[in-house]
């Protein structure tokens, strides 16, 4: 027998696993290896804490979409490209609206095939305007241009500092030698000049931008800092370690030169207006006529910018808010964060390294001063969870803290710890031999022997056939029965089942007192897994009304039990440590299986499966439709059906077949034809009192709109 490790080791044993936990996080993060995920989990955090800012109101969005582009062609005849004509109008209306600047997120870098006064007279409205950014594209490769036409006007921009910040920082990215340059009446005529290269990060998603590019010597500020330098153009500009100041708004910058944007959320946050909306009204204010546009006054003292969100016209990036996300929003949105002054910016190395180093610790430390299971658990819960708590909170504070590097560090400090405690006091042996036996069944833990890389940290995505079973009054069993007997009566009921589900094939992930959570087609494919579940489902049933007796004669009440069957793409796998093994489910798929369970409940069956189940089985079981329901959490209906034994099929085949008249009459607001077939079968059928019950309520109140949906209100 190993001897309990006395207070001094178990301190050492814990300082050592957390120095191990901590370097190991520290390491992987210096070489990149944790920066895929990390930037898994800050869209993640972007999106949940996305809001708008002090400036979010001062922007507008003139977006050249799909349906401008219809209406120009079906109303006026043209065609796309646009003449400059086009954009001409949305100036002037700008202009005439009193927008505090106007920005175009689009490189005019050809003549017009219009022909030369197209041109000139776009020219002539953005000199008339005055506070215009026009769009150059500055690139490492690309761009035709290697200096700034001496013939146009200079770049009036200086930073100062810069040069002295140059010597220090990593510019490469931020120093260009090649431009496209737009056309002379763009470059000549607009008040700034603003670069619009974007440069997403490795996995294709758009996060920091830079505020300024240098090109020829000369400093091209980004489109939406050029929006706020059009509108304030005596604004000092400065630059040092860590920030780009302009005038008293500053940004915070890394040692490239970007800085990292707080997204307000998703596509058209900003207020946004169709640029045929804003053309036409141009058109009759020019005639004389009633502009007819409700928000003209929208513009006024806005920031306004013009880009496209049309698919066709390739201007739709990736953010964290949105895997389609126009490029003039992304640009919309860094003057939003300039105006709003809330910039996120990278936590410094010595705050990772603090956090990641006590996180670690304490964790380590922990593990070898408990010994019970649930404590251990809680320890790795909270080691688990403090990450997240601390890196929304260091969001709401503008910082970007690393997730992954928290995680990793509590993971390798925690499994280390719990390895080591497990071998010093002779408990591993039967932490691992535990670890499977409560959900998966002996055959299957004899193959995963053969293929233990089915089990690793982490999920895959997988179809699966999702059972949830729950005892009908189980809470007023409870009650009625003592701790003793009840959880006699769980493991008798929890054991028949289990072997069913298990003979079946299945998988159990968890009991939650009465109710089982199982699945079928993991770790190992099975390819019937729908038939497997319903079958298994069937089979619990009937078991359950051979113990009805039995059980009766322990509870005085009848035991009933629902159940609900969902097939669809779900995250299985082990999501919980290397040492603390937790084979189970997540996803959309599994939390429709939960709802279906309870659906139970409304129309009075003991059975339901989802239409994506259904759609898999065979000729096996006999399949009542049911109804569309719309469960909560999600948006569109689902059809139901109640799965029936062949035989009882068979033998109901006229009652099942009025019912399925009746409710395509409920379906069509038909209800008092339905109702009466519904009142003829009540007596033998749960499901059609219910619907005759339900026909009568909307008989007495007739609902304004129909589309035949039961909406389930509660879980």
């Amino acid at each position: 027998m190993v001897m309990p490790l006395t207070p001094a080791k178990r301190l050492a044993f814990g300082a050592l696993t957390g120095v191990a936990g901590a370097l190991l996080a520290l390491i992987l993060q210096h070489v990149g290896l944790l920066h895929p995920l990390e930037t898994r989990t800050w869209d993640w955090r972007a999106g949940l804490l996305a809001r708008p800012g002090k400036a979010t109101e001062q922007i507008c969005i003139v977006r050249l979409d799909q349906e401008s582009i219809d209406w120009a062609k079906q109303e006026c005849g043209i065609t796309w490209p646009w003449p400059r004509e086009m954009y001409s109008a949305v100036v002037d209306f700008c202009r005439r609206n009193g927008a505090r600047a106007l920005s175009f997120d689009v490189l005019f870098t050809e003549a017009s095939s219009f022909g030369v006064q197209d041109d000139q007279v776009f020219g002539t409205a953005l000199s008339g305007f005055g506070r215009v950014v026009g769009a150059v594209f500055l690139g490492h490769k690309s761009g035709q241009a290697t200096r700034w036409p001496e013939e146009w006007p200079l770049p009036a921009f200086h930073i100062e500092g810069l040069d002295a910040w140059l010597r220090l920082a990593d510019a490469r990215k931020i120093v260009f030698s090649r431009a496209t340059l737009p056309i002379p009446e763009v470059g000549g005529s607009a008040a700034v000049v603003g670069n619009v290269h974007l440069e997403p990060d490795s996995d294709g998603i758009y996060r920091r931008v830079a505020p300024f590019g240098i090109f020829d010597n000369k400093v091209f500020p980004s489109l939406g800092v050029g929006a706020y330098l059009a509108a304030h153009p005596d604004e000092a500009l400065s630059i040092k370690p860590g920030r780009l100041t302009i005038g008293q708004l500053s940004v915070p910058i890394d040692d490239k030169g970007t800085a990292i944007v707080r997204f307000r959320g998703p596509s058209q946050t900003h207020r946004s207006f169709s640029a045929a909306a804003v053309i036409q009204s141009e058109l009759r204010i020019r005639k004389g006529e009633d502009a007819s546009f409700k928000n003209s006054d929208a513009f006024r003292d806005k920031y306004v910018f013009f880009g496209f969100t049309a698919p066709g016209l390739f201007d739709l990036r990736s953010a964290p808010v949105g895997g389609v996300y126009p490029g003039v929003e992304v640009t919309a949105t860094v003057l939003d964060n300039l105006l709003s002054g809330d910039f996120l910016r990278d936590a410094a190395p010595w705050q990772t390294i603090l956090v990641v180093t006590l996180l670690a610790f304490g964790s380590s430390i922990l593990i070898f001063w408990v010994h019970r299971p649930e404590a251990i658990a809680l320890v790795a819960a909270a080691s688990f969870c403090l990450p997240v708590v601390l890196c929304l909170w260091a969001y709401a504070e503008g910082l970007w803290l690393p997730f992954v590097a928290q995680e990793t560090a509590a993971a390798g400090s925690l499994s280390l710890a719990i390895m080591i405690s497990y071998a010093t006091e002779g408990r591993q042996k039967r932490f691992i031999k535990n670890a499977f036996q409560q959900y998966l069944s002996p055959a299957v833990i004899d193959q995963l022997i053969h293929h233990p890389e089915r089990l690793k940290l982490g999920g895959e995505s997988r179809v699966l056939s999702i059972f949830f079973s729950d005892l009908q009054g189980f809470t007023t069993l409870s009650e009625n029965l003592s701790p003793e007997k009840l959880t006699s009566l769980l493991n008798q009921y929890l054991s028949a089942m289990t072997d069913i589900i298990q003979e079946e094939g299945g998988t159990i992930d968890k009991y939650e007192g009465d109710a089982i959570i199982a699945f079928w087609n993991a770790p190992l494919e099975v390819p019937d897994h729908a038939s497997r579940a319903v079958r298994a489902a069937l089979r619990c049933q009937v078991r359950l009304a051979e113990l009805r007796p039995h059980f009766r004669k322990q509870t005085e009440m009848e035991l009933l039990m629902r159940i609900g069957l969902n097939t669809g793409a779900a995250v299985v796998g082990n999501m919980g440590s290397r040492t603390r093994f937790d084979y189970t489910m997540l996803g959309d798929a599994v939390n429709l299986a939960s709802r279906l369970e309870g659906v139970n409940k409304r129309f009075g069956t003991h059975t339901l499966v989802s239409q994506s189940t259904a759609e898999l089985l065979g000729e096996e079981f006999g399949l009542r439709r049911l109804a569309r329901v719309m469960v909560v959490g999600r948006k569109e209906p689902v059809t139901i059906y109640e799965p029936l034994d062949l035989r009882e099929y068979v033998s109901r085949q006229e009652a099942l077949k009025m019912f399925a008249q009746g409710l395509v009459l409920y379906e069509q607001a038909a209800f008092l034809p339905a109702r009466e077939i519904f009142l003829k079968l009540r007596d033998h059928d749960p499901v059609a009192a219910v619907y005759a019950e339900e026909c009568q309520r909307l008989i007495d109140a007739p609902p304004q709109s129909w589309e035949g949906v039961w909406v389930m209100n509660t879980k």
